[in-house]
Protein backbone atom coordinates (compact mmCIF):
# COMPACT_ATOMS: atom_id res chain seq x y z
CA UNK A 1 0.00 0.00 0.00
CA UNK A 2 2.76 2.43 0.93
CA UNK A 3 4.66 1.74 -2.32
CA UNK A 4 1.49 2.29 -4.39
CA UNK A 5 0.85 5.57 -2.58
CA UNK A 6 4.42 6.69 -3.30
CA UNK A 7 4.06 5.84 -6.99
CA UNK A 8 0.81 7.82 -7.15
CA UNK A 9 2.46 10.78 -5.42
CA UNK A 10 5.39 10.66 -7.84
CA UNK A 11 3.05 10.63 -10.83
CA UNK A 12 1.11 13.55 -9.41
CA UNK A 13 4.33 15.50 -8.89
CA UNK A 14 5.52 14.71 -12.40
CA UNK A 15 2.26 15.96 -13.91
CA UNK A 16 2.09 19.17 -11.89
CA UNK A 17 3.39 22.34 -13.46
CA UNK A 18 3.84 24.41 -10.28
CA UNK A 19 6.91 26.67 -10.41
CA UNK A 20 9.90 25.66 -8.33
CA UNK A 21 9.58 28.64 -6.00
CA UNK A 22 8.72 28.80 -2.33
CA UNK A 23 5.23 30.04 -1.49
CA UNK A 24 5.52 32.36 1.50
CA UNK A 25 2.40 32.66 3.65
CA UNK A 26 2.78 36.00 5.39
CA UNK A 27 -0.29 35.92 7.61
CA UNK A 28 -1.48 32.36 8.21
CA UNK A 29 -0.38 28.74 8.18
CA UNK A 30 -1.92 26.54 5.46
CA UNK A 31 -3.37 23.14 6.29
CA UNK A 32 -0.73 21.15 4.43
CA UNK A 33 3.04 21.36 4.10
CA UNK A 34 2.78 21.10 0.30
CA UNK A 35 1.24 24.57 0.17
CA UNK A 36 4.59 26.09 1.18
CA UNK A 37 6.48 24.29 -1.62
CA UNK A 38 9.48 23.91 0.70
CA UNK A 39 9.76 20.18 0.01
CA UNK A 40 8.54 17.94 -2.79
CA UNK A 41 8.18 14.21 -3.52
CA UNK A 42 10.01 13.33 -6.72
CA UNK A 43 10.70 9.80 -7.97
CA UNK A 44 10.04 8.34 -4.53
CA UNK A 45 12.27 10.78 -2.67
CA UNK A 46 11.54 13.76 -0.46
CA UNK A 47 13.70 16.59 -1.79
CA UNK A 48 14.08 20.34 -1.18
CA UNK A 49 11.97 22.52 -3.40
CA UNK A 50 11.27 26.19 -3.93
CA UNK A 51 14.93 27.16 -3.97
CA UNK A 52 15.58 25.79 -0.46
CA UNK A 53 19.18 24.85 0.42
CA UNK A 54 20.04 21.75 2.46
CA UNK A 55 22.37 22.35 5.40
CA UNK A 56 23.85 20.32 8.25
CA UNK A 57 24.85 21.35 11.76
CA UNK A 58 27.99 20.63 13.77
CA UNK A 59 26.30 19.96 17.12
CA UNK A 60 22.83 18.50 16.44
CA UNK A 61 20.08 18.39 19.02
CA UNK A 62 19.25 14.80 20.01
CA UNK A 63 15.68 13.78 19.16
CA UNK A 64 15.18 10.07 19.91
CA UNK A 65 17.74 9.04 17.27
CA UNK A 66 15.65 10.60 14.47
CA UNK A 67 17.49 11.59 11.31
CA UNK A 68 16.93 15.14 10.08
CA UNK A 69 16.79 16.83 6.69
CA UNK A 70 17.32 20.57 7.20
CA UNK A 71 16.66 23.29 4.64
CA UNK A 72 16.76 27.07 4.58
CA UNK A 73 15.26 29.52 2.11
CA UNK A 74 15.86 33.24 2.47
CA UNK A 75 15.12 36.18 0.15
CA UNK A 76 18.57 37.68 0.74
CA UNK A 77 21.94 36.95 2.30
CA UNK A 78 22.07 37.46 6.06
CA UNK A 79 24.97 39.12 7.90
CA UNK A 80 26.34 37.45 11.02
CA UNK A 81 25.54 39.12 14.33
CA UNK A 82 28.01 39.26 17.22
CA UNK A 83 26.44 36.20 18.88
CA UNK A 84 26.70 34.11 15.71
CA UNK A 85 23.03 34.32 14.80
CA UNK A 86 22.11 35.47 11.32
CA UNK A 87 20.12 38.58 10.48
CA UNK A 88 17.65 36.82 8.20
CA UNK A 89 15.21 38.77 6.03
CA UNK A 90 11.44 38.58 6.39
CA UNK A 91 10.26 35.77 4.12
CA UNK A 92 12.84 33.26 5.36
CA UNK A 93 11.58 29.70 5.88
CA UNK A 94 13.69 27.10 7.69
CA UNK A 95 12.54 23.47 7.66
CA UNK A 96 13.57 20.38 9.59
CA UNK A 97 12.12 16.99 8.64
CA UNK A 98 12.40 14.16 11.19
CA UNK A 99 12.56 10.62 9.84
CA UNK A 100 13.89 7.10 10.50
CA UNK A 101 15.36 4.28 8.40
CA UNK A 102 13.07 1.24 8.39
CA UNK A 103 13.16 -2.54 8.18
CA UNK A 104 10.46 -5.21 8.38
CA UNK A 105 10.11 -4.69 12.15
CA UNK A 106 9.72 -0.92 12.22
CA UNK A 107 12.11 2.00 12.45
CA UNK A 108 15.78 1.32 13.15
CA UNK A 109 18.58 3.15 14.90
CA UNK A 110 21.46 4.08 12.60
CA UNK A 111 23.92 6.95 12.32
CA UNK A 112 22.57 10.01 10.54
CA UNK A 113 24.93 10.55 7.61
CA UNK A 114 23.04 13.49 6.15
CA UNK A 115 22.21 13.91 2.48
CA UNK A 116 20.05 16.02 0.21
CA UNK A 117 17.09 13.64 -0.18
CA UNK A 118 15.11 10.97 1.71
CA UNK A 119 14.32 7.65 0.00
CA UNK A 120 10.72 7.04 1.04
CA UNK A 121 10.84 3.32 0.25
CA UNK A 122 13.34 2.73 3.06
CA UNK A 123 12.53 5.53 5.50
CA UNK A 124 9.56 6.66 7.58
CA UNK A 125 8.72 10.35 7.68
CA UNK A 126 7.43 11.59 11.04
CA UNK A 127 7.13 15.38 10.99
CA UNK A 128 8.40 18.54 9.36
CA UNK A 129 8.85 21.66 11.49
CA UNK A 130 9.09 25.12 9.98
CA UNK A 131 10.47 28.34 11.41
CA UNK A 132 8.90 31.19 9.45
CA UNK A 133 10.11 34.80 9.66
CA UNK A 134 7.16 37.16 9.28
CA UNK A 135 6.86 40.89 9.94
CA UNK A 136 5.94 40.04 13.53
CA UNK A 137 9.00 37.81 14.06
CA UNK A 138 9.79 34.10 13.92
CA UNK A 139 6.88 31.66 14.21
CA UNK A 140 7.05 27.84 14.59
CA UNK A 141 4.79 25.60 12.49
CA UNK A 142 4.57 21.77 12.72
CA UNK A 143 3.28 19.32 10.12
CA UNK A 144 2.83 15.58 10.74
CA UNK A 145 3.18 13.07 7.88
CA UNK A 146 0.59 10.38 7.23
CA UNK A 147 1.70 6.73 7.19
CA UNK A 148 1.56 6.60 3.38
CA UNK A 149 4.06 9.50 3.29
CA UNK A 150 1.97 11.39 0.75
CA UNK A 151 0.94 14.36 2.87
CA UNK A 152 1.93 16.30 5.99
CA UNK A 153 -0.84 18.18 7.81
CA UNK A 154 -0.72 21.09 10.23
CA UNK A 155 -0.74 20.08 13.93
CA UNK A 156 -0.97 23.08 16.24
CA UNK A 157 -1.55 20.95 19.33
CA UNK A 158 1.23 18.47 18.63
CA UNK A 159 0.89 14.72 18.28
CA UNK A 160 2.08 11.39 19.69
CA UNK A 161 3.44 8.80 17.24
CA UNK A 162 3.95 5.27 18.67
CA UNK A 163 7.16 3.74 17.27
CA UNK A 164 9.30 0.65 17.71
CA UNK A 165 12.94 1.64 17.37
CA UNK A 166 15.26 -1.35 16.93
CA UNK A 167 13.01 -3.41 19.22
CA UNK A 168 12.29 -0.66 21.77
CA UNK A 169 8.73 0.69 21.96
CA UNK A 170 8.41 4.39 22.71
CA UNK A 171 6.19 7.37 21.99
CA UNK A 172 7.63 9.98 19.65
CA UNK A 173 6.16 13.34 20.71
CA UNK A 174 5.58 16.15 18.22
CA UNK A 175 5.65 19.38 20.26
CA UNK A 176 2.77 21.83 20.29
CA UNK A 177 3.23 25.49 19.41
CA UNK A 178 3.83 26.56 23.02
CA UNK A 179 6.51 23.90 23.50
CA UNK A 180 8.26 25.02 20.31
CA UNK A 181 8.29 28.56 21.63
CA UNK A 182 9.62 27.34 24.97
CA UNK A 183 12.87 26.22 23.34
CA UNK A 184 13.21 28.81 20.60
CA UNK A 185 12.77 31.74 23.00
CA UNK A 186 16.23 31.36 24.51
CA UNK A 187 16.25 34.94 25.82
CA UNK A 188 13.47 35.49 28.34
CA UNK A 189 14.28 39.21 28.48
CA UNK A 190 12.91 39.75 24.97
CA UNK A 191 11.02 36.43 24.60
CA UNK A 192 11.69 36.66 20.88
CA UNK A 193 11.87 33.37 19.01
CA UNK A 194 14.81 32.56 16.75
CA UNK A 195 16.40 29.56 14.98
CA UNK A 196 18.68 27.33 17.07
CA UNK A 197 20.53 25.39 14.37
CA UNK A 198 20.64 27.68 11.35
CA UNK A 199 23.37 29.91 12.78
CA UNK A 200 26.85 30.74 11.53
CA UNK A 201 28.76 28.62 14.12
CA UNK A 202 26.54 25.59 13.46
CA UNK A 203 26.76 25.40 9.66
CA UNK A 204 29.03 22.49 8.73
CA UNK A 205 29.91 23.94 5.31
CA UNK A 206 29.63 27.70 5.64
CA UNK A 207 31.22 28.26 2.22
CA UNK A 208 28.21 26.47 0.72
CA UNK A 209 25.89 28.86 2.54
CA UNK A 210 27.84 31.83 1.20
CA UNK A 211 27.83 30.51 -2.36
CA UNK A 212 24.10 29.78 -2.09
CA UNK A 213 23.47 33.34 -0.98
CA UNK A 214 22.15 32.36 2.45
CA UNK A 215 24.96 33.87 4.50
CA UNK A 216 27.33 36.75 3.91
CA UNK A 217 31.02 35.79 4.26
CA UNK A 218 31.50 37.14 7.79
CA UNK A 219 34.15 35.37 9.86
CA UNK A 220 32.88 33.44 12.87
CA UNK A 221 34.39 30.50 14.76
CA UNK A 222 32.68 27.21 13.98
CA UNK A 223 31.17 25.08 16.71
CA UNK A 224 32.81 21.66 17.17
CA UNK A 225 31.26 18.37 16.08
CA UNK A 226 30.87 16.49 19.36
CA UNK A 227 30.69 13.18 17.43
CA UNK A 228 34.30 13.59 16.23
CA UNK A 229 36.36 11.38 18.55
CA UNK A 230 39.60 12.97 17.31
CA UNK A 231 38.75 16.25 19.04
CA UNK A 232 39.65 16.99 22.69
CA UNK A 233 37.14 15.60 25.16
CA UNK A 234 36.48 19.02 26.72
CA UNK A 235 35.76 20.53 23.29
CA UNK A 236 33.31 17.76 22.42
CA UNK A 237 31.50 17.85 25.76
CA UNK A 238 31.13 21.62 25.76
CA UNK A 239 29.79 21.53 22.22
CA UNK A 240 27.29 18.82 23.14
CA UNK A 241 25.96 20.79 26.10
CA UNK A 242 25.80 23.98 24.02
CA UNK A 243 23.87 22.25 21.25
CA UNK A 244 21.47 20.32 23.48
CA UNK A 245 21.05 22.37 26.64
CA UNK A 246 22.22 25.98 26.34
CA UNK A 247 19.09 27.28 24.58
CA UNK A 248 17.46 27.00 28.03
CA UNK A 249 20.46 26.94 30.37
CA UNK A 250 22.01 30.36 29.78
CA UNK A 251 21.93 33.53 31.91
CA UNK A 252 18.75 34.85 30.24
CA UNK A 253 17.19 31.55 29.12
CA UNK A 254 13.97 29.80 30.20
CA UNK A 255 15.96 27.83 32.81
CA UNK A 256 17.75 30.87 34.25
CA UNK A 257 16.30 30.09 37.71
CA UNK A 258 18.54 27.02 37.84
CA UNK A 259 21.62 29.24 37.92
CA UNK A 260 23.23 26.84 35.44
CA UNK A 261 24.96 28.18 32.32
CA UNK A 262 25.83 25.51 29.73
CA UNK A 263 26.69 27.85 26.86
CA UNK A 264 30.11 27.81 25.22
CA UNK A 265 31.05 31.11 26.83
CA UNK A 266 30.56 29.83 30.40
CA UNK A 267 33.58 29.07 32.58
CA UNK A 268 33.93 25.49 33.84
CA UNK A 269 33.19 26.53 37.40
CA UNK A 270 30.12 26.89 39.62
CA UNK A 271 28.14 28.69 36.90
CA UNK A 272 28.54 25.62 34.72
CA UNK A 273 27.65 23.24 37.53
CA UNK A 274 31.02 22.32 39.06
CA UNK A 275 30.30 21.68 42.77
CA UNK A 276 27.11 23.70 42.37
CA UNK A 277 24.14 22.64 44.55
CA UNK A 278 20.73 22.63 42.84
CA UNK A 279 18.48 25.68 43.08
CA UNK A 280 15.25 24.68 41.34
CA UNK A 281 15.64 21.02 40.37
CA UNK A 282 13.25 19.59 42.99
CA UNK A 283 13.02 15.80 42.80
CA UNK A 284 15.03 15.90 39.56
CA UNK A 285 18.32 15.70 41.48
CA UNK A 286 18.00 11.97 42.06
CA UNK A 287 19.28 12.61 45.57
CA UNK A 288 22.61 14.00 44.31
CA UNK A 289 24.14 17.10 45.90
CA UNK A 290 25.93 18.83 43.02
CA UNK A 291 25.37 19.37 39.30
CA UNK A 292 28.93 18.22 38.55
CA UNK A 293 31.16 16.34 40.97
CA UNK A 294 34.69 16.35 39.45
CA UNK A 295 35.89 12.81 38.81
CA UNK A 296 32.55 11.25 39.77
CA UNK A 297 29.85 11.19 37.07
CA UNK A 298 27.73 8.79 39.13
CA UNK A 299 27.34 11.45 41.83
CA UNK A 300 26.57 14.26 39.37
CA UNK A 301 23.07 15.60 38.77
CA UNK A 302 23.97 16.45 35.17
CA UNK A 303 24.61 12.86 34.11
CA UNK A 304 21.65 11.60 36.14
CA UNK A 305 19.23 13.89 34.36
CA UNK A 306 20.69 13.28 30.90
CA UNK A 307 20.35 9.51 31.41
CA UNK A 308 16.85 9.65 32.89
CA UNK A 309 13.63 9.04 30.94
CA UNK A 310 11.43 10.00 33.90
CA UNK A 311 9.42 13.09 32.79
CA UNK A 312 10.01 14.65 36.21
CA UNK A 313 13.78 14.28 36.04
CA UNK A 314 15.03 14.05 32.48
CA UNK A 315 16.86 16.82 30.68
CA UNK A 316 16.20 18.10 28.14
CA UNK A 317 12.61 17.78 29.32
CA UNK A 318 11.17 18.28 25.82
CA UNK A 319 11.98 16.67 22.49
CA UNK A 320 12.93 13.20 23.64
CA UNK A 321 11.47 10.04 25.18
CA UNK A 322 14.72 8.05 25.02
CA UNK A 323 18.11 8.69 26.55
CA UNK A 324 20.97 9.58 24.23
CA UNK A 325 23.42 6.83 25.19
CA UNK A 326 26.34 8.32 23.25
CA UNK A 327 25.75 11.79 24.66
CA UNK A 328 25.51 10.48 28.23
CA UNK A 329 28.74 8.51 27.73
CA UNK A 330 30.49 11.64 26.45
CA UNK A 331 29.47 13.76 29.44
CA UNK A 332 30.34 10.94 31.86
CA UNK A 333 33.83 10.68 30.38
CA UNK A 334 34.25 14.48 30.56
CA UNK A 335 33.29 14.62 34.23
CA UNK A 336 35.40 11.55 35.05
CA UNK A 337 38.52 13.33 33.76
CA UNK A 338 37.94 16.49 35.84
CA UNK A 339 40.42 17.16 38.65
CA UNK A 340 39.48 18.21 42.17
CA UNK A 341 36.52 17.50 44.41
CA UNK A 342 33.63 19.25 46.12
CA UNK A 343 35.00 18.90 49.64
CA UNK A 344 33.32 17.18 52.53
Amino acid sequence: MKRLALIAAALLAACSQSPDTLVFHADSNPATLAEWNVLDIRQGHLVPSGGSIVYEVSAPLFTDYAHKLRTVHTPGAAPVRADGSLDYAVGTVISKTFYYPTDENGVVRTADVGGDAIDLASHRLIETRLMVLRDTGWEPVSYVWNEDETEARLKRTGAVVPLTLSGTDFAYVVPNENQCAGCHASDMTTKDLHPLGATAPQFVDRSRMVVAGVMRPDAFEAQADYRDASLPLNTRARSYLAGNCAHCHNPVGPADTSGLDLSLSAEVGPEMGRCKPPIAAGSGTGGHKFSIVPGDPDASILTYRLASTDPGSMMPELGRGLAHAEGVALIRAWIAEMDGDCGA
